[in-house]
């Protein structure tokens, strides 16, 4: 983050950019996620950066604007215009101001702000299902304050697509080349076998060839599959939903003309031998395919949720309240998404 000490928010409008051309930029709604967390200080840090969109960040101005004096970056606060169609331009950054419903001390989370974290969600999906965002990007958000204040949430993915009506939205990490979805999200261990069907595996496997091929531009993605159990269940001395679950669904996909291999053991299949075959790797559960993708892309990987009718991404990390409002924080994860989210806008509109 660039070290300087003069920040704004609201210089005077002759410095404004004339409205972009007709070559259409795609409009990415970021909202600045958890108060006390990084969030606000990554939307100031990549303020700074060239993005070939038009950003819009939905927030608290004074909040914003804190965070990026905290950390020495000379960003100009602008308030957002539905009208105005303006490019972002380096240390400058577009605010829908939202303001926060209490005050806020960084590292120090406040259940009173979860409506305030669900408020900007709400307004970023609204804005994406009429056509105003071209794709919305997430920064982290403290799942357990919302849940202390409470209102059940058990994350980003199952929030919104709740409130696209979507019953099946898939999880999957990028990280260059490498791409790990799941099958089921934010379960306790003890869940995850019964949440795991036929019919379940079979609606994920389409959701994640579908937007692979649409979001991301893979023609014909081959997909490799993780069994639930170690050794994928070793010929089911080890468990049998290999056999009686996974196995048939793998088997109902190719029928479908799906590129499917499986089940394969999840302690090899992120091998650099085995993970070569695939263009994605679709894990059982969490952790299961999430660990292997962070120990090699921690920091520069990108969440999407498929299975939308909108384009989402988000950061590959937690809110991080020890480094909030120390100018220490990495903004790579959140960089990387809003590439994608440029990319993945444009290729729909393309």
């Amino acid at each position: 983050m660039k070290r300087t000490s003069n920040t704004s928010s609201e210089p005077s409008s002759e410095a404004r950019p004339a409205p972009r051309a007709a070559a259409r930029l795609p409009r990415i709604a970021l909202t600045s996620g958890e108060p006390a967390g990084i969030g606000p200080d990554l939307c100031a840090a990549i303020a700074l950066r060239e993005w070939p969109c038009e950003l819009v960040c939905l927030g608290d101005r004074d909040l914003i604007a804190e965070r990026a004096a905290a950390a020495g970056a000379a960003v100009v606060l602008r308030t957002h215009e539905r009208a105005s169609c303006a490019p972002h331009l380096p240390g400058e950054l577009q605010i829908a101001h939202a303001p926060l419903a209490q005050r806020v001390v960084a590292g120090r989370p406040e259940p009173g702000n979860a409506s305030y974290v669900l408020g900007l969600l709400d307004a970023a999906m609204a804005g994406a299902l009429t056509g105003e965002y071209d794709a919305i990007v997430t920064a982290p958000v403290q799942k357990s304050v919302i849940n202390a204040a409470g209102i059940a949430f058990s994350g980003h993915t199952e929030y919104l697509a709740a409130h696209a009506g979507i019953t099946r939205p898939v999880m999957l990490l990028v990280a260059g080349t490498l791409r790990v979805a799941l099958a089921t999200t934010h379960l306790p261990l003890a869940q995850v076998p019964a949440a795991i069907t036929r019919a379940s595996l079979r609606e994920v496997l389409d959701v994640l060839a579908t937007d692979l091929q649409r979001r991301l531009g893979l023609a014909r993605p081959r997909i490799g599959v993780c069994g639930l159990n170690p050794h994928a269940g070793e010929g089911g001395h080890l468990g049998r939903e290999e056999i009686d679950t996974i196995e048939p669904a793998i088997r109902e996909a190719r029928e479908r003309g799906l590129d499917v291999t499986g089940p394969l053991p999840a302690d090899t299949i992120f091998t650099p031998r085995q993970r070569s075959a695939f263009d994605a790797v679709l894990a059982m559960y969490h952790d299961q395919g999430l660990a292997a993708l962070k120990a090699l892309g921690f920091g520069e990987a990108v969440n999407v949720t498929l299975g939308l009718p909108i384009v989402r991404t988000s950061v590959d990390h937690g809110t991080a309240l020890d480094l909030a409002g120390t100018g220490r924080a990495n903004a790579e994860s959140l960089a990387a998404a809003i590439a994608l989210a440029i990319e993945i806008a444009n290729r729909r509109h393309g």
